[in-house]
């Protein structure tokens, strides 16, 4: 008797896991549950679309065909309202019902809220999926003026927008420069000074107090906690995402920020799996447990988990996760955890190029490239590998840095 998958979610790490189980398990019955009213798109383009870099077609991965052709079968705008354990089945807003053998969780985040007055406004924007880049992009063409709020990877995606559709605005961070907890302010001046360069002006320790709004509720300013004022028809809010583990609050699966999973992407329940941004996966490479949002990092952990929803242990997700920045002149790459280690070391070594390394127990974690991309293959390696390196530091930031310059590995 053929093996009952059902995922929940058809992003990049449902819509991967569905293709490998057809693969590898041809007989097997796939369905595909999602909230969402069309199939996978590319997240990473819908910035280019907002921008108005790209027309829609572009954007699109998969339409309705492609699952018709695996024998996959999609349901869309699909809300699964609860998983019940015992009778390996779940529920949909419908009242629907769909028994399963194994099942994979890949249902993503919601954009975190501003907890202030008026966050809710006409005007205000949160950029998550592709009918969110479909109303940015209409907004903004219309709009005046704006403001950003979130001094993260999806904060500057919404600053860059308004710089390429010529809309003046204000990016306001809390802190004293972009990324805080990854750059220091020499190596985010680039940024900076990038974004002042098409229209965006940069305002540091800063925030919103509170969002103002005319008779008919459409956002017309925002005010900050030291009482300035920003004029704006305009907003945008990336403040980081409420990973949607409440699905699972009822269930016997572990959960914190995120869903617990092993290396082999397997909740604490032998048939449930979980993949994509709302895992706290096993990262074997730190030695402890990671979160990461980066679009082949969910790529792959939808093809681990399907391979071990059929072999159990077959093969373990280990990864070193990239995510690339391509608004600006001069490229930008972030790749492990560069917001994480006990010590770090940096260099600039020209107007735009600038780079810094994280390390924990001597090895390299992550780090982020400005302007020359050139050494990350050599520190991903050093990363998978789990080196110690961080005696040579000086050797690591050389500019035209290569393994081969480093000496001989030390002993563990």
């Amino acid at each position: 008797m053929s093996e009952s998958f059902v995922i929940i979610g058809d992003g990049i790490a449902g819509s991967s896991a569905a293709e490998t189980l057809r693969e590898e398990a041809p007989d097997s019955d796939i369905t595909i549950l999602t909230d969402e009213g069309e199939a996978l798109y590319n997240r990473i383009l819908i910035k280019e679309y907002a921008k108005g870099k790209l027309p829609e077609a572009p954007v699109s991965i998969h339409d309705t065909s492609w699952y018709d052709e695996r024998d996959i079968d999609l349901h869309l705008n699909t809300l699964v309202t609860d998983i019940d354990v015992e009778n390996d089945q779940v529920e949909t807003h419908e009242g629907e019902t769909y028994g399963y053998d194994k099942l994979l969780v890949a249902i993503g985040g919601t954009p975190q809220q501003l907890p202030v007055p008026n966050a809710d406004a006409d005007g205000i924007h949160h950029f998550w999926t592709f009918q969110d880049a479909r109303a940015i992009r209409e907004h903004v063409e219309q709009a005046d003026r704006g403001v950003v709020v979130g001094a993260g990877l999806l904060g500057i995606d919404l600053a860059a927008i308004c710089g390429a559709q010529d809309l003046p605005s204000h990016y306001l961070m809390r802190g004293k420069c972009w990324w805080r907890y990854a750059l220091s302010e020499e190596g985010a001046e680039i940024i900076h000074e990038a974004l002042r360069d098409i229209g965006v002006t940069p305002v540091f320790e800063s925030g919103v107090d509170r969002f103002e709004t005319d008779e008919d509720g459409k956002l017309v300013a925002a005010i900050d906690p030291n009482g300035e004022r920003y004029e704006a028809d305009f907003g945008g809010v990336a403040i980081g995402l409420d990973f949607n583990t409440e699905l699972l609050e009822d269930t016997p699966v572990e959960t914190d920020t995120g869903i617990y999973v092993d290396e082999y992407m397997r909740t604490d329940v032998d048939n449930i799996f979980a993949a994509g941004d709302v895992t706290e996966f096993h990262d074997t490479i730190l030695g402890e447990r990671g979160q990461n949002g980066a679009w082949g990092s969910a790529k792959q952990q939808g093809t681990i988990a399907a391979k071990n929803m059929i072999d159990y242990g077959s093969e373990e997700f280990r990864w070193v996760s990239s995510y690339s920045i391509t608004h600006f002149d001069f490229p930008f790459l972030s790749f492990g955890h560069p917001t994480m280690g006990e010590e770090t070391v940096e260099r600039k070594h020209s107007e735009n190029e600038w780079r810094r390394l994280a390390f924990k127990d001597g090895k390299i974690i992550g780090g982020v490239l400005i302007g020359d991309l050139s050494p990350q293959s050599a520190y991903k390696q050093l990363m998978r590998e789990e080196r110690v390196v961080a005696d040579q530091k000086d050797v690591l930031m050389q500019k035209g840095f290569s393994v081969d310059d480093l000496s001989a590995p030390q002993k563990q």
